[in-house]
């Protein structure tokens, strides 16, 4: 464990502002001394007290709550104090002070700081802590930052599933699985000369497949989370005065982006998150795209084009009004190509013809046909947009909050478990490979979970936690 990890550290646990409550959270080894010194009494474990909260001088600060939680009985699995005062910055800006105060003041018996080397915490160094001290395994302590950050419902409860220890428990048991295998195989690699055949008497073949099938259900439960926490962005692309902006304004259910019958309004990205099923849909409105001399129209169309490059899916729309005049369709043609050459053939492209109550002519037999204005075919674009996005709405109740860095563990796994079942149907000749697959493959759970993780990677996932969790 790294030095800076035996520092007590502190800090404003809740968010800036006013608010009605504020608290200041610290934790650190043996604060009881440190505790009585700051408090003027000693508290009794996880007991709320209310007393008042003074400075240097004896003067009040304010009133509020103090708990005092010894470890190992903890978040972070140390000793914590949580002081909830009145939310004011201010407040808890005195209070901070003056804990940090405490610390340095010097201890009569041994001649030192009552609390030597207390400082402001990292981000999400509290939960590194947890996860350090054997609270929560990393897995979990990602789904408190993801639970915090959740966009909507469905995001909220999944990653409330995942703290719970749902998507770690499914881990562990691949893991263990895993494992067993593993054993055969070493086991068959260390007594090469005996007559029985380890890995067929324990049917080593039956294992794997079992474990492959295992491994597929978590990992499109986890490619399921990790799209509820990521959503997808949606470009709107196509000419000018398709309906763009009015299309985003009706998904969005708000007038967001101005709408005028003038070619060119829209200069810049609009962009706008909504929901489809607990899923979050971020819609990106974009400048028509047409030559154009005008200098700043030529910029939004540059920015139109940047993200459609970056787009998980795009939404050409076609005006309906237009849809048989011969400059329009050769400038969707030369459209409909461009979009072709920057995307790769995973990005779905959906046609949606808008303004179909403006016209009489037969509806187009492909794409989507819908009315930004009055709202007719919304309800069939927005169940093509959750099939772009892959969402399974049955699995929903089942799935637990993931990140891409989940899933591409699991695809890790995907291909070591494929290795290993190649190696497997030549076991006589490829043992020692197939041994290592499924050793890459452990590491590769192992890595979801924290048992596995190289330092760089553990500052990456919590630099990016609240100040204070």
């Amino acid at each position: 464990m790294l030095a800076r990890h035996q520092d007590p550290i502190i800090a404003i646990a809740t968010a800036p502002g006013r608010g009605a409550v504020g608290i200041v959270r610290v934790s650190g080894k043996e604060l009881g001394p440190w505790v009585e010194y700051l408090l003027g009494r000693t508290l009794r474990p996880r007991e709320a007290t209310y007393l008042p909260f003074h400075d240097a001088q004896g003067s009040p600060i304010d009133q509020g709550l103090a708990l005092f939680f010894p470890g190992p009985h903890s978040f972070t699995g140390e000793d914590v104090l949580e002081l909830q005062a009145h939310g004011g910055p201010v407040v808890l800006q005195l209070l901070l002070a003056r804990c940090l105060e405490a610390a340095a003041q010097v201890n009569p018996v041994s001649g030192l700081p009552l609390l030597g080397g207390m400082r402001i915490a990292q981000p999400g160094e509290f939960s590194e802590r947890a996860f350090l001290n054997d609270k929560i395994d990393l897995a979990q302590a990602e789904a408190i930052s993801d639970l915090i950050d959740a966009s909507t419902e469905a995001a909220a409860r999944s990653a409330t599933q995942s703290l719970s220890g749902v998507f770690s428990r499914e881990i562990h048991a691949l893991r263990d699985a895993l494992i067993h295998l593993r054993m055969l195989v070493e086991a068959t690699l260390d007594f090469p000369e005996e007559e029985i055949d380890f890995l067929e008497k324990s049917d080593a073949r039956g294992q794997l497949d079992r474990l492959q099938r295992g491994l597929q259900t978590v990992l499109q439960k986890a490619s399921q989370g990790a799209l509820l926490r990521e959503g997808i962005t949606v470009v709107i692309a196509g000419q000018p005065n398709a309906g763009k902006s009015s299309l985003l304004n009706a998904l969005a259910g708000a007038e967001l982006a101005i709408v005028t019958p003038i070619a060119g309004t829209t200069r810049d990205k609009v962009q706008q998150t909504i929901q489809i099923e607990g899923v979050p849909i971020h819609i990106v409105d974009t400048a028509g795209l047409r030559p154009s001399d005008d200098t700043v129209e030529q910029m939004g169309i540059a920015r139109a084009w940047e993200a459609i490059e970056g787009a998980d899916a795009v939404l050409f729309l076609h005006d309906l009004v237009r849809a048989n005049a011969i400059d329009y369709i050769a400038a969707d043609a030369i459209i409909t190509r461009a979009i072709a050459q920057k995307l790769s053939s995973s990005v779905p492209v959906i046609d949606v013809w808008n303004k179909v109550d403006a016209v009489s002519a037969p509806a187009p037999t492909t794409g989507i046909v819908l009315s930004a204005k009055t709202g007719a075919g919304l309800d069939v674009l927005r169940r093509s947009l959750l099939e772009a996005a892959g969402w399974q709405a049955a699995s929903g109740g089942g799935v637990f909050i993931a990140r891409e860095r989940h899933v591409q563990a699991l695809r890790r796994v995907e291909g070591h478990l494929t290795g290993a079942a190649q190696h497997l149907a030549v076991h006589d000749q490829a043992l020692d490979l197939l041994a290592e697959e499924l050793r890459l493959g452990q590491n590769a759970l192992a890595e979801i979970t924290g048992e596995f993780t190289s330092d760089d990677l553990l500052g990456v996932i919590f630099s990016k936690f609240c100040i204070g969790k």
